[in-house]
């Protein structure tokens, strides 16, 4: 797991808003700009448009601002929605995303229900998701729509003669 140096997820708060849509512009331009679909101000409107607090959360590494996640209800049934994580690049490819993922994913299976996101097709994110048990719902030029099923143990069985 992501060992290079402490992280945690802290609450949002409404002033992390434009160092989030910051980060969304810079870590999403590279995927918009091939798929045909990068503007400058869009891109951070989005976010702004888009923010709760509520259910966002701000990864720290060290105490140092490296990212966010919101996890909300899903709005099209049950389960939970995830958006908005983004991850500073000198911190991607250090198994921080899992770390924080496997983390949410834990919420989830708790509650036993389904966890959706949307990855824009062609996106490298889209490996870390398939790796943790998320799969194809739906898809278009654009988006796709992954869902992972809750991981649920199956309870264990009393020792025979016992």
């Amino acid at each position: 797991m992501y060992t290079e140096t402490t992280w945690s997820l802290r609450p949002g708060r409404p002033q992390d808003v434009e160092p989030i849509a910051e980060l969304r512009a810079v870590v999403m331009r590279d995927d918009l700009v091939r798929l045909g679909r990068y503007d400058e101000h869009r891109v951070r409107q989005r976010l702004r448009d888009g923010f709760t607090s509520e259910h966002t959360s701000v990864v720290e590494t060290g105490g140092v601002f490296a990212g966010c996640v919101t996890l909300r209800p899903y709005d099209h049934g049950p389960g939970l929605y995830i958006e908005h994580f983004y991850l500073a690049p000198a911190t991607q490819g250090r198994g921080l995303g899992t770390a924080v993922l496997r983390t949410l994913l834990a919420r989830a299976d708790e509650e036993s229900v389904p966890v959706r996101l949307i990855v824009l097709q062609g996106s490298a994110a889209r490996r870390l998701y398939e790796r943790e048990g998320f799969v194809v719902e739906s898809e278009d030029p654009v988006d796709v729509l992954m869902v992972r099923e809750p991981f649920v143990t199956a309870p264990r069985r009393p020792a025979a003669g016992r």
